[in-house]
């Protein structure tokens, strides 16, 4: 992947949701050079994991050209999904290694593509622990969450 600028694209994201399912929001948080921009949104039936997954694809989707990008998150369900389980998933026919359909298939595949059209790093952080990004996406994804009650 062949990116356009030498600035690094830092993106925080994070998922909320009241009730696992019930209603969510996604978060997120991008700064490129001394820019930032904030983006949230949310859905009226969802579930963690789908607004987790959601804040990143959102956040990618932003980006109008190829980045390298180094995205933030909370969820090591988003992080392993996609370094790690997404390449036996899709060998499997989307199933995983029990043979169950993956559960957000819908959003794995959105997310792949996403993924496909930058230069990504992948850098976990411990939530509600104070770290400033991840607590911006966090309050985000909650504005999220109230914007569908």
């Amino acid at each position: 992947m062949k990116t356009e600028s030498s600035l690094v694209v830092q993106i925080f994201t994070d998922g909320a949701c009241s009730g696992n399912p019930g209603p969510g929001g996604w978060g997120v948080l991008l700064r490129y050079g001394s820019k930032e921009r904030e983006l949230f949104g949310g859905e009226k039936d969802t579930t963690n994991n789908r607004m987790e997954l959601t804040a990143v694809i959102r956040a990618l989707d932003t980006l109008t050209r190829a980045m390298t990008v180094h995205v933030h998150t909370d969820s090591t369900y988003v992080m392993q999904g996609i370094t790690k389980w997404i390449h036996g998933w899709k060998k499997n026919g989307w199933r995983t290694s029990s043979k169950e359909p993956v559960k957000n298939a819908d959003l794995w595949q959105l997310l792949e593509v996403s993924v496909s059209r930058h230069e990504v790093k992948w850098h976990w952080v411990k939530g509600h622990s104070g770290h400033e990004g991840n607590e911006r996406a966090d309050g985000l994804a909650n504005k999220g969450v109230d914007s569908v009650r």
